[in-house]
This record gives structure tokens, C-alpha cells and sequence, in this order.
């Protein structure tokens, strides 16, 4: 029995597919909601509905557990995400309840960068959390992704509503020329079902990239390419990015970013350009060649759903 945190999260939803491809008995760990969950369509999973705090509902899901693919974080929910609750509280909580059902193996989503002295919120936290596992005695994978885009991806499509929101001015946060390795999720979930197959990964980090370094303001080039939304580009510093969108956040229910979103691309964090060859042997795909689902996007529909939905 396979048990994934964050099952109804970007990274959740692209994996549970291949799991039940694979025939692995799957359990989603749910956080209770008055909304019934976003699981994919078409794919038979077991329901355990707990906060990943409490440590009774967790225990319960571990039961039978011999995988889980931690990948539940309040990274992309800006200030109404707790990080130190779910992040720090919550893999605490994992852990303690994966050790006693004698869980051979989780396999903990982390970021590149991820750093306990880190400048930077979330690789801090990450950093914390790979710290926590690796002193843990459960065994354990830890992969450390780049940016990553896909359909419901809450980087991309923010910037594309972004553009879809002004008629001529592009705001660029800094100077644009960060850059970064975007890996789409469908890559990294074929490697995180191949991950849950090789024994040699366990007790083991892995770093996985896209097959190419991209500033911001080519892969925003190339989103107004695809989209037909064509802008002139200003380019604004990050700490002032920070600061508006920070105060934006707490005027709508959902903003297009966070505050918190920007670190991403404040500092280039690279891997490997063969990462995911090297370990996997499949070629990920380039961004360029994989952004299709932006064109044709009612976009007005979509700013509406994300920011009132």
C-alpha cells in the first residue's frame, strides 16, 4: 500500500495516474473540506480524510503503508499557508506515525536550493525538512525538483493571467535574467513512480532538472508566443514585487502570486541538464514544446476562478 500526502495538489494529481498504471493500491491522505477533492478522474484510490497535524488521522492512514510520497506543503498558499504547521508540523507527524507502522521508504518532494541557512523562506523550511528525514531511522528518497510547470501549474498559468489582465505592460519582477531548469510535472511524476521501483535510491538525494537553462523573461516570451498575448515588457525590482503583491494578498481570497512565489527566481538554482536522463533514461520535455495548454484559454474565466474561485 502506497500512502501520498498532497494527492490533490499539481504534483499529487499528475502522479496518482501512474501509480495506478503501475497497480499499486494507492491511499490519498485528504484534508477535510466541505469540497470533495480533486483527484483525478478514473483513478481507484483509498480515501484516509485527516489534517496531516494530527497525528491520529495520520497514524490511521499509515496503516497497511509500506511507500509514501510525502508531498503535501502550504508553499504556493501565501500567507494563509502555514508552513511551520504543515511543512515542519506535518512531516514531524509523517514520520513519527511512518516509523511506527515500520514504513520502508518515503519519498519526500524538496526543492533545489533547499537549505536550512538558506535567505529564503521556503528552501529554509525544505532544508529543515530534508534534516528531519535524513535523522529519522525510516529510509527514505529525497528529491529535490526545479521549477516546475504543467495544466494546473500555479506558476505559469499565474503569469499568463497576468498578462491576460493588462492590455500593453508586462510587469517583469527583476531583471529577468535568473535563471532556472523548469521540469514539467508529468517528467517528474514518471520519475517519482521510477523512483518507488529502484531499491538503489533509497537513503539517497536526487536533484532532477529540465533539459534547459531559462531566464524569466525567455519563458515569459515564450508564453506570450503561445498565448498570442503579446506585451511590452518593465522590468520592476523584487523587493517592490514583494511588497505589492504581498498587500494584495490580503485582499482576495486566491491571489495570482505570493509574496513568498518570487524566491524562486531570485537566485539561479540549477542542477545538471542531464539530470533526468542520467538517472532515469527518458528526455524531459523543453518548456517551449510542452506550454501548449495555454493557447486557446479563456482567460478571464480562469483569473475569475483562480482569484474569487
Amino acid at each position: 500500500m502506497i500512502l501520498v500526502t498532497g494527492a490533490t495538489g499539481f504534483v499529487g494529481r499528475a502522479l496518482l495516474p501512474r501509480l495506478a498504471e503501475m497497480g499499486a493500491d494507492v491511499r490519498c491522505l485528504i484534508q477535510p473540506s466541505k469540497k470533495p477533492p480533486r483527484l483525478p478522474k478514473g483513478v481507484s484510490v483509498q480515501v484516509a480524510i485527516s489534517s496531516i497535524t494530527e497525528f491520529r488521522g495520520v497514524r490511521a492512514a499509515m496503516s497497511g503503508v509500506d511507500t509514501v510520497f510525502h508531498l503535501a506543503s502550504a508553499e504556493w498558499k501565501g500567507q494563509r499557508g502555514d508552513l511551520e504547521k504543515v511543512d515542519v508540523d506535518g512531516t514531524r507527524k509523517v514520520l513519527e506515525a511512518a516509523k511506527e507502522a515500520g514504513v520502508s521508504r518515503i519519498i519526500y518532494l524538496s526543492h533545489l536550493g533547499a537549505e536550512r541557512q538558506s535567505a529564503f523562506e521556503m528552501q529554509r523550511v525544505k532544508g529543515r525538512v530534508e534534516e528531519m528525514i535524513k535523522r529519522s531511522d525510516v529510509p527514505h528518497t529525497i528529491v529535490r525538483s526545479a521549477i516546475l510547470f504543467g495544466e494546473e501549474d500555479a506558476f505559469i498559468n499565474a503569469f499568463a493571467m497576468a498578462l491576460a489582465f493588462s492590455s500593453s505592460l508586462f510587469l517583469l519582477p527583476g531583471d529577468g535574467r535568473t535563471l532556472m531548469q523548469p521540469l514539467w510535472v508529468d517528467d517528474l511524476a514518471t520519475c517519482l513512480s521510477l523512483i518507488f521501483e529502484d531499491p538503489t535510491m533509497i537513503n539517497q538525494t536526487v536533484s532532477l532538472g529540465g533539459p534547459e537553462f531559462l531566464n524569466l523573461e525567455q519563458m515569459m516570451r515564450n508564453v506570450m508566443g503561445v498565448t498570442k498575448m503579446n506585451r511590452a515588457i518593465f522590468r520592476v525590482g523584487l523587493p517592490y514585487m514583494r511588497w505589492a503583491t504581498k498587500t494584495l494578498e490580503g485582499m482576495t481570497p486566491h491571489p495570482l502570486l505570493t509574496a513568498r512565489s518570487f524566491d524562486h527566481f531570485a537566485v539561479n538554482r540549477l542542477c545538471e541538464l542531464v539530470s533526468v536522463t542520467r538517472y532515469f533514461g527518458i528526455k524531459p520535455s523543453r518548456f517551449e514544446q510542452a506550454i501548449g495548454y495555454l493557447a486557446n484559454k479563456n482567460w478571464g474565466e480562469a483569473i475569475r476562478q483562480k482569484v474569487w474561485g
